[in-house]
């Protein structure tokens, strides 16, 4: 088990889902955590339960995300869990829904690696970024258009960032999980002519859980992960090897 005793841990979208679940599998190792959420509710119970910071901040504002980056302050990694969706197709697509999507889900996101990656600049280097991606960015599924193109363009970004930052000792990676068992998704795959032939197509027969997520993301941000730059770690169940 990785040990986190004294690291301080951004992770934004922190109030449900992978972000939920990595502060709590974070403060269990020892980890301090800044929790940067659009919802107070959800902020206030992290801050009960797990003693994090929190930070209420809705992403989309860009001039909002960057104050809110610098009230977190310096920290040892930041995982950018931050997410949201708009079901709509290539033809259907919205500029209010594409606005919404990469507003979150890459802009962001890009934002808040920015201003971390200058604060550890700032005080000599170090310190690494996960972005949450997902099988999206690889596969094509039908009314995902802006999301894909969000989640592969995050991933472009990703190798970017790891290529720029490297000089300063910043590693950068991605997580890319399948369908997670987040509230939400349970409820969306919960009827079997939807799930099951996505179902099949995974030769672990499940898809991931949130704690299956923020383990694979604790794995690249520990001290076990030390030259592990610019890579993206499908967390799919062999999904995309099929």
């Amino acid at each position: 088990m990785s040990d986190f005793a004294g690291k301080t841990i951004i992770i934004t979208g922190a109030g449900k889902g992978i972000g939920r679940a990595c502060v709590e599998l974070f403060t269990e190792r020892g980890a301090q955590i800044v929790a940067i959420s659009r919802s107070q509710a959800d902020l206030d119970d992290l801050a009960g339960k797990f003693g994090a910071t929190a930070i209420s901040v809705d992403l989309a504002d860009t001039a909002a995300a960057r104050a809110a980056m610098k009230k977190a302050g310096l920290a040892d990694a930041l995982i950018n869990c931050a997410g949201t969706n708009v079901l709509e197709s290539v033809i259907d697509m919205t500029e209010a829904g594409y606005e919404k999507v990469l507003g979150i889900n890459l802009r962001a996101a890009l934002i808040c690696a920015q201003e971390f990656a200058r604060a550890r600049i700032a005080n000599g280097g170090g310190g690494t970024i996960v972005n949450v991606t997902s099988i999206a960015g690889h596969r094509g599924f039908v009314d995902h258009v802006a999301y894909a193109a969000s989640k592969a363009g995050l991933e472009g970004a990703t190798r970017v960032m790891a290529k720029e930052l490297g000089a300063y000792g910043i590693r950068v990676n991605a997580v890319a999980p399948t369908i997670t068992m987040t509230e939400l998704a349970a409820k969306a795959w919960s009827e079997p002519s939807k799930r099951d032939p996505m179902l099949i197509r995974h030769p672990m027969k499940r898809f991931a859980e949130v704690d299956d997520v923020a383990r694979s993301i604790a794995m690249l941000v520990s001290e076990d992960a030390p030259i592990i730059s610019g890579a993206v770690l499908p967390v799919d169940g062999g999904f995309l090897s099929v």
